[in-house]
């Protein structure tokens, strides 16, 4: 990955040496929950003797590193450290991905395997029995010196720097989905299309060395890896790390962090609207405006998260194969959209025969880079499987407005056909969101007779609100046409989410299979 002189930064390598020689004392990391620092100077270090260690054990490009571990400042180290070197990550979310880890492991076969000892999940001894590869606790690291581990294991070495052994089109990443509905898939980035999506996603934050960004979500995914991740260590930001989202004290977090960008998720909007937090504007002027992804954003929970604690709301859009594709910040942002699409997507609305189109009518989401392109998996076989080539479905629906920018209207796979009639969930949700006393709502599609498919939607109240099927019915009479109307609704404390904070649309139907329906 050798560039010109005077060109812009294009690897790992390159944006943490910049980072080194701007600001060495400022810091990149500020870990939350282990309330430790790590500065851009200490990082710079730690990454070059993680090249040293590497180097002397052989290992070479496309050569794998898997981590069974969760949201710390190692964490980070060993994955970006990983790939400034040259070598392949493969990020294992611990909790989603417990049952699977043997699978996994045999699958990526890799030469080393970082875990966390202290995480009673992980049951080291028999897995490393099980499968092939050098087991490595990850340990601590520590400024003061004294680090266990894989960190006191490389904290003797020389910190010279190791330029990166790898090349544009080798892999730098591989990480597992969540494997909620079926086994997880091991999605395979390379380094072009990492290093690609990065640069495009910090200018969509309008992202800057003085930022302050806290992150929660799990850096196991591309989704924090490169918005929370790499984004900040392109620009010299720093990154306000939590290991799990608090609702009781993610603006404790923002006001004593002073966090210039909050990310988050619907759900946790919804929370924070179901049980709202005390919370004046004035007290986090610095907050620029806090971002939600994983799922789309029902306009009305928007509009009331941002009338009720008056901080902008940025929506973005993404998929595993492809990284980031829209990112917006608090001027760019368009209420009930995510966005234009990065520049550099080829990105279009198709229909079932993949023709293109035109703008406000709704279809799939395609779309594929200035160059050919392969879009790839590990399999159970442990061999790499094409998913796609060129261009990629993503499985979203969604249209464009007249300003160019893209409303997401829900899954392909959860539109609702009701007697040949497409019905998106997302549109009922967002009418009965309208009704003042609901926190939650999912809409799914349920066996019948007649059309096959009917609508059913599961509603949670708010905290301290009581609400009636009767009364969520007679609500969604006045603003449904009839062959979208819900033919039952079911009253739940709560509804199931998934880790990523998703709708877990497919329990809500085992549900209601096993309480009115049949299989």
């Amino acid at each position: 990955m050798e560039r010109a002189a005077g060109a812009a930064e294009t690897s790992l390598f390159d944006w943490t040496g910049a980072n080194m020689r701007r600001a060495p004392d400022a810091v990149f990391i500020d870990s939350i929950d282990q309330d430790k620092t790590i500065t851009h100077g200490q990082f710079w270090t730690v990454t070059n003797r993680i090249a040293q260690y590497l180097k002397a054990r052989g290992i070479g490009p496309g050569d794998r590193v898997a981590m069974l571990s969760s949201n710390s400042i190692e964490h980070l180290a060993a994955y970006i450290g990983t790939m400034r070197y040259g070598a392949t990550i493969c990020t294992i979310h611990v909790e989603m991905n417990a049952v699977y880890f043997e699978q996994i492991l045999n699958a990526l076969d890799p030469k080393i395997v970082l875990f966390e000892e202290t995480d009673g999940r992980i049951d080291a001894a028999r897995l490393q029995a099980a499968t092939r590869g050098e087991w490595i606790p990850l340990g601590e690291w520590r400024a003061e010196g004294g680090s266990t581990g894989f960190f006191g294991a490389i904290e003797s070495l020389p910190d010279e720097p190791v330029p990166p052994v790898s090349r544009a089109e080798d892999d730098a990443s591989i990480f597992y989905t969540s494997g909620t509905a079926s086994a997880p898939k091991g999605v395979i980035l390379t380094f072009r299309e990492l290093i690609e999506n990065t640069p495009p996603v910090a200018e969509g934050l309008a992202l800057t060395a003085a930022d302050r960004i806290l992150e929660f979500r799990a850096f196991n995914w591309v989704s924090a890896q490169v918005l929370s991740g790499l984004a900040p260590l392109s620009v010299g930001a720093t990154i306000l790390l939590a290991r799990k989202f608090s609702q009781s004290r993610y603006f404790d977090w923002v006001r004593g962090k002073k966090a210039t960008i909050g990310i988050c998720n619907p759900t946790g909007l919804a929370m924070f609207l179901n049980r709202p937090v005390e919370i004046d504007r004035k007290e986090i002027p610095h907050l620029r405006f806090m971002t939600s992804s994983s799922a789309p954003l029902m306009p009305e929970t928007w509009r009331q998260f941002e009338e009720r604690y008056g901080v902008p709301v940025a929506q973005g859009y993404g998929c595993s194969e492809i990284g980031w594709i829209c990112v917006t910040n608090e001027h760019s942002r368009k209420m009930g959209t995510v966005g234009r699409p990065l520049a550099y997507h080829d990105l279009a609305v198709v229909d079932a025969d993949g023709n293109p189109l035109p703008q406000g009518e709704t279809g799939e989401i395609e779309l594929g880079g200035f160059r050919s392109n392969t879009y790839r998996y590990i399999g159970d076989d442990g061999e790499e499987h094409v998913h796609a080539r060129n261009r990629l479905r993503t499985g979203d629906l969604g249209c464009f407005d007249e300003d160019g920018c893209l409303r997401i209207t829900g899954r392909a796979k959860d539109l609702i056909i009701r007697g040949g009639v497409n019905i998106s969930p997302a549109e009922i949700e967002n009418v009965l969101l309208q009704l003042a006393e609901l926190a939650e709502a999912a809409t799914i599609g349920v066996p019948d007779p007649i059309y096959g498919e009917e609508v059913v939607c599961y509603v949670a109240p708010r905290h301290g609100c009581t609400v009636t099927a009767d009364a969520v019915l007679a609500h969604c009479r006045d603003r449904l046409p009839d062959f979208r109307m819900p033919k039952q609704v079911v009253v739940r404390d709560a509804l199931p989410k998934t880790e990523r904070g998703k709708m877990h649309r497919l329990q809500l139907l085992d549900e209601w299979k096993a309480e009115f329906g049949t299989a």
